[in-house]
C-alpha cells in the first residue's frame, strides 16, 4: 500500500487512544496552552465504547488533572464504604482481616466507576477546551520522518477487502503529523509494540506479564444490594492451577460488576480461564447475590502485571508510551487507571516544555524521569515483588511474603528482596499437554453460568466480515502442526470469545479457524500464544466491542 498518496494534517501533538492516558494529556496541553493544536483519535465507535468499564478509581489523578472535577460534574458517584478480602474455598470462605494490609491496599477515598463513562466526561472536557477529538478512527500505520522519528499516524483507513486490496468503498485515510505522537493505546497495542520493537524499548528490562481479565455487568435483587461494597477473592476455583482471584463492586442502581482475572502465565495448557470465570459464580457466596439477577453485559481484556521492572523505555524520538502502552498497573491494588492519568499528564508538560523550546521530533526525557521519581514510580515500586512472588511461589507466598514485602518498601522504602525478576514471559511458561492433566469444567447452566458466544453477544461487538482478519498467523502450519500436536490447541481455551477453534471433519484434515468476527480485542493470543504465531493487528476503526454506556 505504500504507493497510495494520503492527505495530511499537522498538528502539534497527536494522541492516539481516548482512554484515560490519552484524555489526560489533551487536557493537559491545553490547559498549559490553549493554542496548541491537539488531536485524539479513538478506534472505537464513539469514546468509551472499548473500555471495559467496572472500576474502583483513586481519583488521585483527577485530583492533579482537573481539581475540580466535583463542581464540573465528573461521574464519580459511589464512593467505597466497605472493604473485603477472602480466601475461598468450595464450600466457603474465610475473610482476611484489613488491619495486617499495608495502606496502600485500603479503598478508603476511592470510587466504584464506569471508566468508560468517566472517559466521555473527560472527553467533554477536552472538547470544550479545543481538543479535536475523532471515534471511529483506527490508527494502522507508524508515520518515520527523514531522520527515523516518528511524525505521525495513519488514521481511517477503510474499505479494504478480505485479501487486503482496496474494495469499491475503499478510503485511504489520512497521515496526522505531530511534532510528538503519543501512544495511548492500552494493553499490548499495535503501534506501541512496533514501536517498542523499532527503538528497542524494552532492552534492559524484565519481561512483562500480563492476567487476562473478565467482567459481566448484573443487575441483582435490590434487596441484597450494598451501593459502595467492595469484594475481592482468591483461592477457589483456580487453587494451584494458576493465579489470580475475583473483584464484586456494587455500584449504582442494583448494578454489581463482577469480575475474575486469571494470569497468563499459568504452565498448564489445559486450563480455561473463562470457565474458570464462569464456575466461580457458582460459588455459594457469589450464587446466592446473583440468584434472582441478570446479566446485561459482557466483556474482557489484558492487564499488565509486570509492574515497575517491566515497564520499558517509554520515550524514542517524536513519539512517547503513556499508561498501559508502558504497563502502569498496580497489581495487587487491581487499580492502573490513576497512573494512566498522571502518565498523561507528565508527557503533556514534558512536550509542552520541548514544543515552547522550539524542539520537535526528539525524545522526551522529562518525561520518562517523571514517570519513574514521581508518583508513579512510588507507587508501583512498593509493589514490585508481588507478582514475582506469587508466580513462583504461589498464592501463600504472595500473601505472607509478598505483604511483608510491601510493609517494608511502605516503611522503610526499600526490600531485603531487592527487586525480583519475572524470568519467562506468558507464552514461554506453557508446558507441553502431555505434562498435564485434563481439565473437566462443568456445563453453564444458563442462569449463572454461560458460554462464551452467548455472553460475547452482551459485549455488542461488531466487525465488517468483508475486511481483512485482524487476527494474522505468521505461519499458517503451527497451529495444527505445533500448537495441537504439543500443547493440546490452547487457543480454543484461552481466548475469552471463541474466536479460534479446531474443526474436524470425517475424512480430512484437522483445519484451524478464526472467527474474527467475534473478538473483542483483549489481545489475549497475540500475549499467550505458546508459539507466539498469531499477531493482533487494529480492525478498521469503530469496529470491536461496543461496550454499554453504564
Amino acid at each position: 500500500m505504500a504507493e497510495i498518496e494520503r492527505e495530511a494534517m499537522e498538528y502539534d501533538v497527536v494522541i492516539v487512544g481516548a482512554g484515560p492516558a490519552g484524555l489526560s494529556a489533551a487536557i493537559r496541553l491545553k490547559q498549559l496552552d490553549a493554542d496548541c493544536t491537539v488531536v485524539v483519535l479513538e478506534k472505537g465507535s464513539e469514546v468509551g465504547a472499548h473500555i471495559l468499564s467496572g472500576a474502583v478509581l483513586d481519583p488521585c489523578g483527577l485530583d492533579a488533572l482537573i481539581p475540580d472535577w466535583k463542581e464540573k460534574g465528573a461521574p464519580l458517584n459511589v464512593p467505597v464504604i466497605e472493604d473485603n478480602f477472602y480466601a475461598l474455598g468450595a464450600a466457603g470462605g474465610v475473610r482476611i482481616p484489613n488491619f495486617p494490609m499495608p495502606p496502600l491496599m485500603s479503598n478508603h477515598g476511592n470510587y466504584i466507576v464506569s471508566m468508560g463513562n468517566v472517559c466521555r466526561w473527560m472527553a467533554e472536557q477536552a472538547e470544550e477546551m479545543g481538543v479535536e477529538i475523532f471515534p471511529g478512527m483506527a490508527c494502522s500505520e507508524v508515520v518515520y520522518g527523514d531522520n527515523g522519528e516518528v511524525k505521525g499516524v495513519v488514521a481511517g483507513e477503510m474499505g479494504l477487502a478480505a485479501d487486503g486490496t482496496p474494495g469499491p468503498s475503499y478510503e485511504p485515510g489520512m497521515e496526522l503529523h505531530g511534532k510528538y505522537v503519543f501512544l495511548s493505546e492500552g494493553v499490548r497495542g499495535s503501534l506501541s509494540k512496533q514501536v517498542i520493537e523499532k527503538y528497542d524499548l524494552a532492552n534492559g528490562k524484565e519481561t512483562q506479564k500480563y492476567g487476562l481479565g473478565m467482567k459481566e455487568i448484573w443487575e441483582i435483587d435490590p434487596a441484597k444490594h450494598k451501593e459502595g461494597s467492595v469484594t475481592h477473592t482468591m483461592g477457589w476455583p483456580l487453587g494451584k492451577k494458576a493465579g489470580g482471584g475475583s473483584f464484586i463492586y456494587h455500584l449504582e442502581n442494583n448494578q454489581v460488576y463482577v469480575g475474575f482475572v486469571v494470569h497468563l502465565g499459568y504452565k498448564n495448557p489445559h486450563v480455561f480461564p473463562y470457565m474458570e470465570f464462569q464456575q466461580f459464580k457458582h460459588h455459594p457466596m457469589v450464587a446466592e447475590l446473583l440468584k434472582g439477577g441478570k446479566r446485561v453485559a459482557y466483556g474482557a481484556r489484558a492487564i499488565t502485571e509486570g509492574g515497575y521492572q517491566s515497564m520499558p523505555k517509554m520515550v524514542a524520538p517524536g513519539v512517547a508510551l503513556l499508561g498501559c502502552s508502558v504497563g502502569m498497573v498496580n497489581l495487587p491494588r487491581i487499580k492502573g487507571n490513576h497512573n494512566a492519568m498522571i502518565s498523561g499528564k507528565a508527557a503533556a508538560e514534558a512536550a509542552y516544555v520541548a514544543i515552547q523550546a522550539g524542539r520537535s521530533g526528539d525524545e522526551l526525557p522529562d518525561y520518562e524521569h517523571e514517570v519513574r521519581n514521581g508518583e508513579i514510580g512510588k507507587d508501583l515500586f512498593k509493589v514490585r515483588n508481588v507478582k514475582p512472588l506469587w508466580s513462583k511461589f504461589g498464592l501463600v507466598a504472595s500473601l505472607a511474603v509478598g505483604g511483608f514485602d510491601m510493609w517494608c518498601n511502605t516503611l522503610f522504602g526499600g526490600s531485603l528482596m531487592g527487586t525480583l525478576g519475572h524470568g519467562k514471559n506468558d507464552a514461554e511458561v506453557t508446558e507441553p499437554a502431555a505434562d498435564h492433566k485434563v481439565i473437566t469444567y462443568p456445563k453453564p447452566d444458563g442462569k449463572l453460568s454461560f458460554d462464551r458466544l452467548t455472553n460475547v453477544a452482551f459485549s455488542f461487538t461488531n466487525h465488517e466480515e468483508s475486511q481483512p482478519a485482524h487476527l494474522t498467523l505468521k505461519d499458517d502450519t503451527v497451529p495444527v502442526g505445533v500448537n495441537l500436536e504439543t500443547f493440546a490447541g490452547p487457543s480454543a481455551r484461552y481466548c475469552p470469545a471463541g474466536v479460534y477453534e479446531f474443526v474436524e471433519e470425517e475424512g480430512k484434515d484437522t483445519r484451524f479457524v478464526i472467527n474474527f468476527q467475534n473478538c473483542v480485542h483483549c489481545k489475549t493470543c497475540d500475549i499467550k500464544d505458546p508459539s507466539q504465531n498469531i499477531v493482533w493487528t487494529t480492525p478498521q476503526g469503530g469496529d470491536g466491542p461496543n461496550y454499554p454506556n453504564m
